[in-house]
């Protein structure tokens, strides 16, 4: 954002009483295109589309469930149905809140705004997939989300296939396994991953809703006929049901299947996000472990 401020005047920033220690360079460089809305973030949206109606292409931040859930009618009537260039950025996705519990958890944020009409939502799981996004939202010049969370560099290996990264390709997979957003990395990061990365194809999905499968990830649940998908979203709208969809729509049922995903707060408690990845089956133990059994059948 801040060698987006020197390059372009026609971009304004708009955070909802957000984004202290972090954004003080970022005002300076903005002057008056920086606005502090305030705690209203009803009010920072349809701020946002009246800019954008004058020709400015606007970014609006917060904290992720206080921007989409707040803000849901204010999105929906004020930017998307006028397909307005305003580009809502989300932070701290899925848990990553952690303790301050569910009134700052986004679990259904995906499935709220990629069911807008025109919305695309896009999931950074590494630190470089976020230049590259934001350059694609600004390019396309129409709403967008983009939900952030706490991710790392990206893998030597990876390739950017469109709505998917290609991690890892195996001639003699037996397992394909789709992830979306940081929480790759749980798996990514675990000790016991060598020994099961020769046996499987591995993908992130990055965008929402999944409207195509990528040729790579066809041909590997054609050769694999296995599927094991994880998240940090509920099931309901989830990347796994939009891709289980688009899947079947191309003739592809993979004869193994298994997802995980954020299960709420089964034991009522919260805790930090490695707590309740761990509550979900999303933590690296448990992903090595629901990996192998699959290669093992």
């Amino acid at each position: 954002m801040e060698k987006l401020a020197v390059e372009r005047d026609d971009i304004v920033f708009i955070t909802g009483d957000l984004g202290f220690n972090a954004f003080e360079n970022l005002r300076n460089l903005m002057g008056e295109r920086f606005i502090n809305a305030g705690v209203a973030e009803q009010n920072m949206v349809s701020v946002a589309a009246g800019l954008a109606s004058q020709g400015y292409m606007v970014i609006v931040y917060s904290i992720a469930p206080f921007l989409v859930y707040r803000a849901l009618e204010q999105i929906r009537n004020d930017v998307v149905f006028h397909r307005m260039p305003v580009f809502f950025v989300g932070n701290g996705g899925g848990y990553g809140y952690g303790i301050m519990g569910s009134s700052h958890h986004a679990l259904s944020d995906l499935a709220v705004m990629s069911s807008l009409p025109g919305m695309t939502c896009y999931v950074p799981a590494f630190k470089e997939d976020v230049v590259s996004m934001t350059d694609k939202i600004l390019l396309e010049g129409r709403p967008a989300y983009l939900r952030l969370g706490l991710g790392t560099p990206c893998p030597e290996n990876c390739k950017p296939l469109g709505s998917f990264h290609r991690i890892l390709a195996n001639p003699v997979s037996k397992l394909t396994v789709i992830a979306q957003g940081p929480v790759i990395n749980n798996l990514l990061n675990h000790k016991d991953f060598d020994t099961i990365k020769n046996h499987i194809d591995l993908f992130v999905a990055t965008q929402m809703p999944i409207n195509k499968l990528d040729l790579e990830v066809e041909i590997s649940l054609k050769k694999t006929g296995r599927l094991f998908t994880f998240e940090e979203h509920v099931k309901e709208g989830s990347m796994t049901s939009s891709l289980i969809l688009e899947a079947y729509r191309r003739g592809l049922q993979p004869g193994v299947f298994k997802s995980k995903f954020a299960v709420g707060y089964p034991d009522n408690q919260y805790g930090s996000q490695v707590y309740h990845q761990k509550q979900s089956g999303l933590d690296g133990d448990t992903l090595i472990n629901d990996i192998v059994k699959i290669i093992a059948l």
